[in-house]
């Protein structure tokens, strides 16, 4: 074909009757009714996005209004008249149209003035075409076409009837440009044209021009391969393969990928918008009654739908969340390779099993735990222990105990040290909720089908000391004094353990521990009758008797009441 003849296919194709119009049958179901009843209003606005048909439909709906009334004539040429109001905005150019409305046609019944880009007219052009746009001859039909509807002022919407284009679907481009790549012996992948359809964003004009692109850049054989090197798009391939990878915790494998994503030349926030697109996908196919909302191949279709069923809609929805975060702060970030794989790494970790909770040094069941949930491990090394106290031990037993015991002791240490920097406010407000709960939830055991196994001084001293170390990991310093201060001992009735406190205060202190303490003792000891008798030590005169924090600041405040003005001012805490 030589260069003379040639005609873009946005000129070539463009449609000159209904039912070539693509992607807009409701606004020209509409306007075809409009005609065949007569009910034909003075003034028409069009108005949407670029490529989308307006003015194309406007120049049919022109022709189409006198055709109604002769058929036999089909050429209605100088009844339609064409301005493009983005050079001509003036005064002078509206009253130029004015002037020409009062002539009468000369064929047919009706004049049609088109204005294009109307926003582009000037306020005082605006204001002298109302008047006639108001009221114009009955031989006057107006057609207005805007890509920018929010700038045309209320009163010259308010004259005419509005009708909003819509973008013409990916799927409704990629049809139309398969028809034309017949007409022309294209030879063209239909996922090939669906990426152009993408790349146009819902205007068929731009498909068309990047059609005629591809075809000359591929030689009349557009391949997918070839339009995604060509446009500069990144394959989908990048993205489902970047799923797989958070689905499998692969991160290198995700760092590698990025890589070789920034070697090609595309940048870190186009890879965060596509990624997020694919993951919004990906959320879609998890129901059937939002697969409507995918645009896209059915072979492209099936890979999302075998993929959403990999990840769950927690995960999806938390690395879309992810990606957010990521894309609004990109700008901002100085290091932006470093942001966007600090962004591939989270999302890799997000199906990764949390690591289990290491178990206690010492074999004991947890206070108000779930018990049923205790390893035959644990109880296996706890009933060893319990046997190594009634029977002496070897010595290479006895060197392996003291380690244990040193490694323990190592890790408690460490353990309060970060206590220690956490605020005291924030340790016993904690502590009083979690206390209030197991309130709530306490309810009474059926103790009578429970066992009573008797116990030693032994056994009953190691889970004294044990539950002891559990307050001190906790904050509760003073209660492990307290507990530490005077070890138990068993009373004739081999079921009741008597124990002693300094004073009133620090008995109280240990009832509101008494129920999970007495808990944990008959779990561990396997005893369900074991009780707790608490005896306060007399205070002889002269004797004196070690108090703890509290218990000094109570005494002190006794004395001295601004003491506890200054703690309710400060909002200070006693670290005990």
């Amino acid at each position: 074909m030589s260069s003379e003849n040639y005609i873009v296919s946005a000129l070539k194709y463009r449609p000159t009757d209904w039912d070539a119009v693509v992607g807009q049958k409701t606004i020209t179901d509409t306007l075809k009714q409009a005609i065949s009843s007569g009910q034909l209003a003075q003034a028409y606005l069009f108005c949407g996005p670029r490529g989308v048909g307006k003015t194309t439909i406007a120049r049919i709906f022109a022709k189409s209004i006198n055709q109604s009334i002769d058929a036999d004539i089909q050429d209605y040429s100088y009844n339609i008249f064409e301005l493009d109001a983005a050079s001509n905005n003036s005064v002078d150019d509206i009253r130029n149209i004015s002037d020409q409305v009062r002539i009468p046609p000369q064929i047919g019944e009706y004049k049609v003035h088109i204005i294009d880009e109307v926003h582009m007219l000037s306020q005082s052009a605006f204001n002298a075409f109302l008047k006639t746009l108001e009221e114009p001859p009955k031989h006057a039909v107006f057609i207005l076409a805007t890509t920018e509807k929010h700038k045309i002022i209320p009163t010259i919407l308010s004259r005419c009837q509005v009708y909003d284009f819509a973008r013409i679907t990916i799927q409704d481009i990629a049809d139309h440009l398969k028809m034309i790549a017949e007409k022309e012996n294209v030879t063209a992948e239909y996922e090939a044209l669906m990426v152009i359809a993408e790349k146009a964003d819902g205007a068929l004009r731009d498909a068309l021009s990047v059609f005629d692109q591809m075809v000359n850049f591929c030689n009349k054989n557009i391949t997918y391969k070839e339009v995604v090197k060509n446009l500069n798009i990144l394959d989908h391939q990048y993205f489902f393969k970047t799923s797989d990878f958070f689905t499998s915790n692969d991160i290198h494998a995700s760092l590698l990928l990025f890589n070789d994503i920034l070697s090609n030349g595309f940048d870190g926030q186009l890879f965060l918008n596509g990624l997020g697109n694919h993951l919004r996908n990906l959320l879609v196919c998890k129901d059937a009654s939002t697969l409507s909302l995918l645009d896209c191949s059915d072979a492209v279709k099936e890979k999302y739908l075998e993929q959403s069923k990999l990840l769950s809609s927690k995960v999806i929805i938390d690395a879309i969340t992810i990606i957010g975060s990521a894309d609004v702060n990109y700008k901002q970030s100085k290091n932006k390779r470093l942001h966007v794989e600090l962004a591939l790494m989270k999302m890799c970790s997000l199906t990764s099993s949390t690591e289990k909770k290491k178990a206690l040094d010492f074999p004991i069941i947890p206070p108000n735990g779930d018990f049923s949930k205790t390893t035959s491990e644990s109880s296996t090394q706890s009933n060893s222990e319990q046997k190594e106290i009634k029977t002496p031990k070897k010595e290479s037993n006895n060197s392996s105990s003291t380690e244990k015991k040193q490694f323990t002791h190592a890790r408690a240490v460490k353990r309060d040290k970060i206590i220690k920097r956490t605020p005291s406010t924030s340790i016993f407000e904690t502590q009083k909720q979690l206390e209030k709960k197991k309130e709530e939830k306490l309810k009474e055991e059926d103790l009578s089908n429970k066992p009573t196994e008797p116990f030693q001084q032994e056994e009953l001293t190691k889970f004294w000391i044990a539950y002891a170390d559990i307050l001190k990991q906790k904050g509760k310093g003073g209660m492990h004094s307290t507990l530490n201060k005077y070890l138990p001992k068993i009373s004739d009735n081999s079921c009741v353990i008597q124990f002693d406190v300094d004073s009133e205060l620090q008995k109280i202190e240990f009832q509101k521990q008494s129920k999970d303490f007495v808990s944990f003792l008959r779990k561990n000891l396997n005893n369900y009758s074991l009780t707790i008798k608490i005896n306060v030590l007399a205070q002889d005169e002269g004797v004196k008797i070690h108090l703890g924090s509290k218990e000094k600041f109570v005494k002190m405040t006794e004395k001295n009441p601004d003491l506890k003005l200054l703690r309710d001012q400060f909002n200070l805490d006693i670290e005990y």
